[in-house]
């Protein structure tokens, strides 16, 4: 016997996935998963978006006990098949749109080209023709029958089961629209010959012989299929957040085997494999140095700016960039037990976890459908109980539900939706879809990662210390020659800084790397050192230590305390010069900060980084509160924390490293700079990559919503207001069609004015 609440699994519990059909709406996944809940040992999660339900179980439930419960519901469950490879899926869609997509884009279609005829016969006088009610009939019958079928499948589903959403309003209301008019032209005076729709704007009572309504029946179906349609478009990408993740790692590895070299794809790897990785190449897999030394960029995953210097015996992460040497690794860790495997499982946790936005449509639909059928069937027992007739007595109580039906409904969110997006998409914002916007309104609290997003992400040249008697033209000369010879990222900031100001750099000679500690060589006749104090202290190839000047240590010094890279420059045997390098903050940021606290939003600057360097950035923008040295897997746990503080929380981000905690924040905003699975996580995206875009996507999406939510009540308005002359049995055909039209005009008027949405200079 289920239970009324969901018990807690044991340590013992199982895990399993199963992925959900038929779910038309948000209250489709909250009833399985209420369902689902009140079984023993079981905990489920059902997200909507990605149509996959997450349950833990006891011992004594078996997946089929799940699936069962699933199907008594109303819907159908299955475990999920393997996932293929991305190239696979890429070649059996590159002849065109997804197949899940095909069924709802042929209803669209069909629901649209014949709809349009019907609307314009029924609204302009001149095209209705002797028997143009009958050709409306033939084109209309489709769209209510095929085209609609799924809003009808789901209205039925729903009345098994006690509920009513947006689909029951929409099944009831072009239902009763079709129904009625099919009863005036068979048996009523609606199938004479040049029957015409009269405009006559009076209130009086009608048996209602000589009105059809198949206009409204065709063109709420058209209309709501658009959305329908449009939406899942954008559902859809809810997992390429992960193909994008798991398209991260090398597709290919170089193995070492009985002395030779064997190129094998990734997946053939197995634990205790030795593989080589070249400079400029992704390190196949988690593993451990066992030959060579080099510099790894590991800001794709982790978000830290400065390259990590490795060597013999140190740990390496599948993904990460050789940016130096040559490297021979030892697997440790291969295929779902990397730590990329395990920030892609990261990423689907917390999009399992996140709850769908409840479609305010469906929250009043939930409500007014009732109180339609129940005032529809009071005022079919009135009429009767009056003695006026049988005929008299239906007209009135099938009126009601004809107005009722929502034809401003089917425009209110879509176009809205389409005029806030088109004009976000002019600002470098893509807002990925209508659930998006009602957490804007509620958000508090903004985390900004800080690499990437606050900074530029790359390193910078930003200072130039030089000793008595040097320019800092010649430092960055000699510097910048040399530095512009190796691949180390720090080295190249260097050379790009000294090439943007002293123009062309002479080439170096006799060129050398000092492992971990910098490069030496000769340029233009002098021995150059450049790299960190120590390589000065050794004299590097030439063998005669040098120390810094107390001016020059001192800069060293209060660079280090700032959190950037010191890197010390010497020649002919003598210290010359100390540059800073460090991921510099974007120009704009400083401002952005300020405009999100105008929003009501408190800032938080979240990073891998250290504190000392966390610290400098958020003094210099702006931000009180930092949260530094989170390991990647960690940045969910700070937003979760954050929530259960009851903080309702945005996140902006650009990095894979970021892409779970974008999931799982109650707004994910990607910088449209960043990697490709951060921009899949997040639920807006900032094309420009300025965090002044932020602010600007919070505001547009806060307006977006605000009109939505004036559509939706003005489209409800005019149904509750139409419903007492319904009642009345005073409905005019025209005066119905009249009000049905200027709802429409207003909504879509309404939506219009997002066009002039200007982002703050």
């Amino acid at each position: 016997m289920p239970t009324a609440a969901a018990h807690p699994a044991t340590s013992e519990a199982r895990e399993t996935e199963l992925a959900i059909g038929g779910m038309t709406c948000a209250s489709c996944a909250a009833r399985i998963e209420k369902k689902l809940n009140r079984m023993d040992g079981v905990e489920a999660t059902v997200n909507y978006a990605t149509e996959k339900a997450k349950v833990s179980f006891a011992p004594g439930v078996d997946v089929a006990d799940l699936i069962a419960t699933v199907e008594k519901t109303g819907y159908t469950a299955h475990e999920p098949a393997p996932e293929r490879p991305a190239r696979e899926a890429d070649a059996e869609n590159a002849g065109g749109e997804p197949d899940e997509l095909a069924p709802l884009r042929q209803r669209l279609v069909t629901a649209v080209v014949l709809s349009v005829p019907v609307i314009a016969m029924a609204m302009v006088p001149a095209f209705q023709f002797e028997y143009w009610q009958w050709l409306s009939l033939t084109l209309a019958a489709p769209v209510v029958t095929y085209a609609a079928w799924p809003f009808h499948r789901a209205a039925f589903t729903n009345a098994r089961h006690g509920a009513a959403t947006m689909d029951t309003l929409i099944s009831v209301g072009t239902s009763a629209a079709f129904l009625w008019s099919l009863w005036a032209l068979f048996f009523g005076t609606a199938g004479t010959p040049g029957m015409t729709h009269p405009f006559e704007f009076t209130v009086a009572r009608s048996d209602g012989a000589g009105n059809i309504y198949l206009e409204a029946a065709a063109g709420v179906t058209a209309f709501i299929l658009a959305g329908r349609y449009f939406e899942a478009r954008s559902k859809r990408k809810a997992g390429a957040a992960l193909r994008a993740l798991l398209e991260l790692g090398a597709k290919e590895v170089t193995v070492l085997r009985g002395g030779r070299q064997e190129t094998v794809p990734t997946s053939e790897l197995a634990v205790g494999m030795r593989f080589l990785v070249r400079p400029g190449e992704k390190i196949a897999t988690d593993g451990t140095v066992v030959e060579g030394s080099s510099a790894i960029d590991a800001s794709m995953l982790t978000g830290e700016s400065v390259p990590v210097e490795v060597s013999v015996g140190d740990a390496v992460t599948g993904a990460t960039l050789n940016a130096g040497g040559r490297l021979v690794v030892e697997a440790t860790r291969v295929g779902a037990d990397t730590q990329l495997a395990r920030m892609a499982r990261l990423v689907e946790d917390a999009q399992n976890g996140k709850a769908a936005a409840q479609r305010l449509a469906d929250r009043i639909s939930a409500v007014f459908v009732p109180v339609v059928i129940g005032l529809a069937l009071a005022t079919l027992g009135f009429w009767l109980g009056n003695g006026s007739g049988l005929t008299a007595a239906f007209t009135a109580a099938v009126a009601v539900l004809i107005i009722a039906c929502p034809c401003a409904l089917g425009l209110a969110t879509p176009t809205a939706l389409m005029v806030g997006t088109g004009r976000g998409a002019q600002l470098g914002i893509l807002i990925k879809g209508p659930e998006v916007l009602e957490t804007t309104r509620s958000v508090d609290t903004i985390v900004l990662d800080k690499t990437g997003t606050v900074t530029t992400g790359r390193m910078t040249l930003l200072a130039v210390h030089t000793a008595d008697g040097v320019t800092e033209d010649e430092v960055l000369r000699l510097a910048g020659a040399l530095e512009n010879a190796s691949e180390h990222p720090v080295a190249r900031a260097v050379a790009a800084g000294a090439a943007e100001r002293v123009g062309a750099l002479p080439a170096p000679e006799d060129f050398a790397n000092a492992p971990g500690l910098g490069v030496q060589g000769v340029v233009e006749g002098h021995a150059v050192l450049v790299g960190r104090k120590k390589l000065l202290g050794t004299g590097g190839r030439w063998g005669k230590g040098m120390e810094l000047t107390p001016e020059l240590a001192a800069a060293e010094q209060e660079a280090e305390r700032a959190g950037r890279t010191a890197i010390a420059v010497a020649w002919d045997g003598e210290a010359r010069a100390v540059l800073e390098v460090a991921d510099a903050v974007k120009e704009t940021s400083a401002e952005a900060v300020r405009r999100l606290r105008a929003l009501g939003l408190t800032p938080i600057l979240l990073t891998g980084d250290n504190r000392i360097v966390a610290e400098a950035v958020a003094a210099e923008v702006g931000i009180d509160e930092v949260i530094a040295e989170v390991m990647p897997e960690d940045k969910v746990d700070v937003v979760r924390r954050l929530q259960a503080e009851g903080r309702s929380v945005a996140m902006v981000g650009d990095g894979v490293n970021d892409a779970a905690a974008l999931a799982a924040a109650d707004l994910g905003l990607a910088m449209g700079t960043g990697t490709d699975a951060a921009i899949e996580a997040g639920d807006l995206t900032l094309v420009r990559g300025d965090l002044n875009a932020a602010a600007d996507a919070i505001r547009l999406s806060r307006r977006t919503l605000g009109t939505i939510r004036s559509n939706l009540f003005w489209a409800f308005a005019y149904n509750v207001a139409a419903l007492p002359l319904a009642a009345a049995g005073l409905l005019n055909p025209m005066i119905a069609g009249a009000a049905m039209a200027f709802s429409s005009v207003f909504v879509v008027g309404n939506s219009l004015r997002l066009r002039g949405f200007k982002p703050t200079a």
